[in-house]
């Protein structure tokens, strides 16, 4: 029993999601890095035995003051047994006086000699290079990277990607299968290598911070420990001669934009609140001054990236007197250009919104049956929410209550369902 008066076991499903996101990947990199991207599958195993270890340990001996070094040594010393009991590994142990220094290691009482916080980060940065390989389909490097360094659940990535869990499995296990028999090191990648694989670690980074923005987990609809995730490896890769370019600035300032409003996106109840009726008073001015550096930092070179136009719609927003002096005309402009570079279907709908402030609801209705939108945006919970408002401002209720159950049937998690409910509320009273 805890000082609040729940038991560890009442609380062991939040313990297990905080320990898994906080430490994961950086474990992961770590030890990928120590004994070789060849056997991640083995690292991810002993990583993963560490923390149930940790369930087990800490609630009876308290939760170390380094619980990263702890879980580094439990999951290595588990790595170092698997491999003594396979002798096609002890060769590696070998080459990498791994034996040597473990027998070393062990007869110290100061235990291990674990990575630094910040060292983690800086291999998990490494890793994902090494996972983003050029010679896998594009979103294959994506589902792998960002299900073995980042930790994310199979329904997350689906979420993010717009694809079936099933699709996940199997492009995970197509990258799995191709990544252990490659003896790749960050140290090894060539130059023009690491160029070709910027664009999509830039894009894992975004897909980290667009999950903690907004969380498909049941419980939390916004991870601040992914976002600021995100933030770091960004700033890490911007201090990087491969990183410091316009396309890394760009999303480093969309991302402070977006955490500015942070604060005001959330009730004390942790329901959402629509952006409309979100309180600009809570924004954070020094997030938002941040990113207009960044901003004006990624104006500097002559390619315009998807994340420059992202953040300067979102710079619109940011810097907006209120949301009914938004500036929608900048913002649709933005959108054009986007789906010139960068063409979306999920783009279309957005436009569809800008479209409605401008020149009304049924321009934007008139603008979304010119689409054809995919299956996955047809029957998501985006599309109809949108033709929900759109119908309940023309008058049309019947058909807008359809669509609005729709969205709600439709909505991943309890915290966008009452969103939804919210949103809608203001036509039914």
């Amino acid at each position: 029993m805890n000082s609040n008066g729940t038991s560890y076991q009442e609380e062991k499903p939040h313990q297990v999601d905080h320990v898994f996101r906080h430490h994961y990947g950086q474990l992961v990199a770590s030890l990928s890095k120590r004994v070789g991207i060849a056997h991640l599958g083995l690292v991810e195993d002993a990583v993963q035995d560490a923390m149930l270890t940790a369930l087990d340990a800490w609630p009876v001996s308290g939760e170390p003051k380094q619980p990263s070094a702890w879980l580094y040594q439990v999951a290595y010393r588990t790595l170092m047994s698997e491999f003594r009991s396979d002798k096609r590994k002890q060769t590696l142990l070998i080459q990498q006086a791994l034996i040597q220094t473990d027998e070393q290691e062990s007869k110290q009482d100061t235990g291990l000699q674990i990575p630094l916080s910040k060292e983690m980060s800086d291999d998990m940065l490494s890793l994902m290079f090494i996972c983003c390989d050029s010679s896998l389909p594009a979103q294959s490097q994506l589902v792998f990277t960002l299900k073995s360094v980042c930790g994310f659940s199979t329904k997350e990535i689906a979420k993010r990607l717009f694809i079936t869990q099933a699709n996940v499995y199997k492009r995970f296990n197509r990258a799995r299968s191709s990544l252990q028999t490659s003896e790749l090191d960050i140290a090894n990648l060539s130059l023009f290598e690491l160029n070709r694989r910027f664009s999509n670690v830039l894009n894992v980074i975004y897909l980290i911070f667009t999950e903690g923005y907004l969380s498909s987990h049941p419980d939390k609809a916004i991870r601040l420990d992914l976002c600021q995730e995100a933030i770091h490896l960004a700033s890490v890769l911007s201090e990087h001669p491969i990183g410091n370019k316009p396309e890394t600035f760009a999303l480093l300032a969309l991302i402070f934009f977006h955490l500015a409003r942070i604060n005001s996106r959330q009730e004390g109840s942790g329901e959402l609140i629509l952006f409309s009726d979100q309180d600009r008073s809570l924004w954070h001015d020094k997030h938002i001054e941040t990113g207009m550096s960044y901003l004006l930092a990624s104006a500097k070179g002559e390619h315009l990236s998807r994340y420059h136009l992202e953040a300067s719609i979102a710079a619109e927003h940011c810097l907006a007197p209120s949301f009914e002096q938004t500036n929608w005309q900048n913002i649709l402009s933005a959108y054009d250009k986007l789906q010139q570079i960068s063409p979306s279907a999920l783009l279309g709908l957005n436009r569809a919104i800008v479209v409605s402030h401008l020149d009304g609801p049924e321009a934007a209705l008139a603008y979304l049956a010119s689409l054809t939108p995919p299956n996955w945006l047809a029957c998501s919970y985006h599309w109809n929410a949108v033709k929900a408002d759109l119908l309940f401002q023309i008058g049309k209720s019947q058909a807008a209550k359809l669509e609005m159950q729709k969205a709600i049937d439709a909505a991943p998690t309890e915290q966008i369902k009452a969103l939804l409910r919210k949103r809608f509320d203001r036509y039914l009273v």
